[in-house]
């Protein structure tokens, strides 16, 4: 059962293709790769996808048109977006940053948010430790847990991530990519554009690999981690040695 299904998605500024037939599908609770080299159109795929740039062709989530939503309600059915720079509000707390990752949920007059705190400070402990300091005074991987902590505020179903790596030193992707993987447990569905192919690949089920604007290739994500273009273009030798 898919809780996404993507078919022949175009996008462009003005008259340049940035993404042409662009279909894929996202498992429920199934984490979902999408790799490929800068420009390929990663980033704006997932723009177009929670509704930030126009977009033809069709796109249904739960079965239902996603296209004809505006970006406000498409986050009421669950659908959450970590942008490539995290976009967090420097100048507030941590907690505060965190609280309005719920914002649409305290707006329906839910009551769980101090459990949810209470479990994004679980799952994130640095964050515990700096729940008063601003945010931009954060180092680069604690931006990243808290961008993935309010996002999680939000109770999310479908998790969009724009490079979750992007400016990390490699333990902490490692630690980033093992929470990743952790929020299957949830039943999150994960939509992953990363361009670190190997930490992408070996927490997904599935797999794109995208260039130019179009998927030239899909499939398990196993199988592609020893697809021959795969390692040559985007796992270099070391993938071939091991």
């Amino acid at each position: 059962m898919s809780a996404l299904e993507v078919r022949g998605l175009a996008v462009g500024y003005g008259k340049i293709a940035v993404l042409r037939d662009a279909c894929l599908d996202v498992g429920a609770g199934k984490i979902v790769a999408v790799i490929g080299p800068n420009g390929a159109g990663k980033s704006t795929l997932l723009s177009a996808l929670m509704g930030l740039l126009p977009a033809r062709g069709n796109v249904r989530y739960d079965g239902d048109d996603l296209l004809g939503l505006s970006v406000e309600a498409r986050v009421m059915r669950g659908l959450c977006l970590v942008p490539e720079r995290r976009e967090l509000f420097g100048e507030m707390s941590v907690e505060d940053n965190l609280l309005l990752g719920a914002f649409s949920r305290k707006r329906r007059g839910r009551r769980e948010l101090p459990d949810d705190l209470a479990a994004v400070y679980k799952r994130f402990p640095r964050l515990h430790e700096r729940s008063s300091q601003l945010a931009g005074t954060l180092s680069g991987g604690e931006r990243q847990m808290l961008a993935l902590g309010r996002a999680l505020m939000a109770r999310p179903k479908l998790l969009m991530l724009d490079e979750p790596s992007l400016g990390l030193a490699p333990r902490i992707v490692r630690d980033i990519f093992h929470v990743i993987a952790d929020l299957k447990q949830l039943g999150v569905s994960i939509l992953l554009v990363e361009q670190n192919a190997r930490a992408a690949l070996q927490i997904a089920d599935y797999g794109y690999v995208l260039e130019m604007g179009e998927f030239v290739l899909e499939g398990p994500a196993a199988e592609l981690a020893n697809n021959p273009r795969v390692v040559e273009t985007y796992l270099g030798m070391v993938a071939r040695t091991e």
